[in-house]
């Protein structure tokens, strides 16, 4: 079975993208847990940042980086905002395909989950 985020990167599978690169895809949250909650995929196919190897470092560089710049752009990045990337089934991975939520826009409780 296709990944649906490989697909959503290869432009094959509509989804609200608000940023595209060759290497990276972000898009808004179908299931929003906050104001703003944004996905942020490599393009390649990784399962999770558990498969990340020591050469894949400036991918999570990027990967963080285009983070960030969103955070600016949605208007969160003054008053705060997260950066979660869930990592298998009790870690509450959903779709196998390594990704980082940003979400921002409303106060953040810890402990999550």
């Amino acid at each position: 079975m296709p990944c649906i985020f490989c697909e959503i990167g290869a432009g094959r599978v509509p989804a609200d993208i608000v940023y595209s690169s060759p290497e990276v895809t972000a898009f808004r949250d179908i299931n929003a847990q906050a104001p703003t909650h944004l996905l942020i995929i490599p393009n390649r196919h990784l399962v999770s940042i558990a498969d990340l190897r020591p050469e894949d470092a400036p991918l999570l560089a990027n990967l963080v980086s285009v983070a960030n710049e969103l955070a600016r752009r949605e208007g969160i990045a003054d008053t705060g905002y997260r950066i979660v990337t869930n990592c298998g089934l009790n870690g509450g991975q959903t779709v196998p395909h390594l990704h980082l939520h940003l979400m921002g826009g409303r106060s953040m409780g810890w402990p999550p989950g």
